[in-house]
């Protein structure tokens, strides 16, 4: 129980660490909270400070949900933790404790701790992304709608309810975090 506690809190506290943020100090271009659409992901970091900065992002944002998934398995976690681990790194990301819990929307994040814990449901969850980005070219629509199909990719690999539900609570906090996004779909105005 103490592993688990001390996995999840690091995996947390990890995530919290906003690449995005700490890259605009580090390569002199401006903080992605005050420019583009306020935020401090690699989509904004593109917009503002180009490709590189964008791929230094997107590269802290993912390790950041890969690395304490990883760490789970290799300590011998049951599945329900290595999730919980997973969901702890997407929720520091959103939810910064270092900055004020104002972070970013997570998809990074969420794309490599799922890619973790579960490569085949990964996979899935990236080529539905790539589908919907490559026929709609809109980002935020691609991620919306791979993650509303995560959970049900999840109970097919693992077949664990307690598991899936984990997914659908990411799930649910990712798209809700785009709710913006998703006004500006209806009315036809995203980007």
């Amino acid at each position: 129980m103490l592993e688990a506690i001390v996995l999840i809190c690091f995996a947390y506290l990890l995530g919290s660490i906003s690449s995005a943020i700490l890259l605009s100090k580090a390569m002199g271009f401006e903080d992605p909270r005050s420019e583009g659409s306020k935020n401090p992901g690699a989509t904004n970091v593109l917009r503002i400070a180009g490709k590189k900065a964008a791929f230094f992002t997107l590269l802290g944002d993912f390790l950041k949900g890969l690395i304490p998934v990883l760490l789970a398995y290799a300590l011998g976690a049951d599945q329900l933790v290595i999730a919980l681990t997973g969901f702890a790194a997407f929720c520091g990301h959103c939810f910064p404790l270092f900055f004020g819990f104002k972070g970013g929307k997570g998809v990074a994040t969420a794309i490599a701790a799922t890619l973790g814990f579960n490569w085949i449901a990964g996979v899935i969850l990236v080529g539905i992304w790539l589908l919907f980005a490559k026929v709609f070219r809109i980002s935020s629509l691609a991620a919306i709608i791979s993650f509303a199909v995560l959970p049900l990719a999840i109970y097919w690999r693992v077949q664990d309810l307690p598991v899936s539900l984990v997914f659908v609570a990411l799930s649910a906090i990712l798209i809700w975090r785009h709710k913006d996004n998703i006004q500006r779909l209806l009315s036809g105005t995203e980007a």
